[in-house]
């Protein structure tokens, strides 16, 4: 029975980690669409929306089915319900990459506001904060973890410099106002993203210490 969980619970890992592939994908996509101004990816990132979501049903399905079947406690419990957890936060990361496409798609309508120099760095770090957010859940690693807690002062800081930059546009001239404000959404995706990725960091951290660390990590960030 013990066995048979254990490898229950692998797959239960494996599905995670796909799904976290996918939405990695879909924000890597999103942005080269808005990097280099071509619309055609954007059905692939609405395609893999769709292997996401479906993937989600099926994760939900298989932790409810194991919590009813093994009736796990301790340990075993708090990895399965930080494993719904995190189930939920990556679908809403490839709700953000669904986001940045449609803010890109009105931004293909018009000229190129202005060279994008910050938002693809932003980008860059926002998917390293996804891929090791799974990567600290999958080796149940707290301090790879508290290191995506810690890079998420650079998201904010970024996602500060690019609505001041932009608001120097707007303020300048007014026909600038609608592109700068997609940007300025846009940015406020990417960093959503991060504070997704932050609380599947948030879940590593009490499913292997039992340490809810998310109140402090907020109070952290108003100081």
């Amino acid at each position: 029975m013990e066995r048979h969980f254990d490898k229950e619970l692998v797959s239960l890992n494996e599905k995670l980690i796909r799904m976290a592939a996918l939405a990695e994908e879909m924000i890597r996509i999103s942005v080269k669409v808005l990097v280099f101004r071509e619309a055609s990816p954007i059905e692939e990132v609405n395609r893999r929306e769709k292997d996401v979501n479906n993937l989600q049903v099926e994760i939900d399905e298989d932790i409810v089915a194991l919590i009813a079947r093994m009736q796990p406690v301790a340990a075993d419990l708090r990895f399965l319900i930080a494993a719904s957890k995190i189930n939920g936060e990556l679908e809403r990361i490839a709700d953000q990459a669904i986001n940045i496409c449609e803010n890109t798609v009105f931004l293909l309508k018009y000229p190129q506001l202005k060279p994008l120099v910050d938002m693809p760095i932003m980008a860059d770090i926002v998917q390293r904060m996804v891929r090791d957010s799974l990567d600290a859940y999958v080796q149940r690693d707290t301090a790879k973890a508290q290191e995506v807690l810690n890079t998420d002062d650079k998201v904010d800081a970024f996602k500060d410099q690019i609505f001041r930059e932009l608001l120097t546009y707007m303020m300048s001239d007014p026909q600038t106002i609608q592109r700068a404000l997609s940007l300025i959404l846009i940015a406020r995706n990417l960093e959503r993203i991060a504070d997704h990725s932050t609380n599947i960091a948030e879940e590593v951290i009490y499913m292997v210490q039992g340490r809810d660390v998310r109140h402090h990590h907020e109070e952290k960030q108003r100081e």
